[in-house]
């Protein structure tokens, strides 16, 4: 997955500095997300591996598949991928391209994973929360993960704040064996 990631960095900042310059993240970035549906459809995938089928015909049926087109730009962006042998690589390239996007519109996805459902003024008041301590707008996505006893788990990219029940006994029984 790291070679996959080294590879795709590249055409995922290419194609963010394009879409930056051009004011259209958004456009980009559910283009990306399309020709990156369509890359990981079997069939496609399968005629991938084609030596029969050209990186020409492998964009214009990439193109011609994703929803809503991929304009001028994408369709260039696409047949560039198709020409070095990297469609393989859309569905990192897009999630990249959605990462830089974020950083650049000060945006943080944190996964929220709590022993019960977090209803809607528990979520309010830790988004709040969060915003004040990463000083960037939170997206929140809630798991329930029941072995956590209670408490919650929040991850947002490098940094993971623990404060599940789990871990609070796993911390004292160490203590006490300790």
């Amino acid at each position: 997955m790291a070679d996959k990631i080294t590879v795709a960095r590249p055409y995922a900042r290419a194609a963010f500095e394009e879409a930056q310059a051009a004011a259209r993240l958004e456009e980009w970035s559910q283009s990306l997300q399309a020709a990156a549906a369509v890359v990981q459809d079997e069939r496609v995938a399968n005629l991938m591996g084609n030596p029969h089928v050209t990186p020409e015909q492998l964009a214009t049926l990439v193109s011609g598949i994703s929803a809503n087109g991929l304009g001028e730009h994408g369709s260039n962006f696409v047949r560039t991928l198709a020409s070095n042998g990297r469609l393989a690589y859309l569905p990192e390239i897009a999630t990249l391209f959605d990462s830089f996007k974020d950083a650049a519109q000060g945006v943080a996805d944190v996964t929220v994973t709590s022993a019960t459902e977090l209803n809607e003024a528990q979520r309010a008041k830790l988004s709040a929360a969060l915003e004040k301590r990463l000083k960037r707008k939170v997206r929140l996505h809630c798991q329930i993960d029941p072995a956590l006893i209670g408490g919650a788990v929040l991850r947002a990219g490098d940094l993971v704040i623990d404060g599940s029940l789990s871990a609070r006994l796993a911390r004292i029984a160490y203590e006490l064996t300790a």
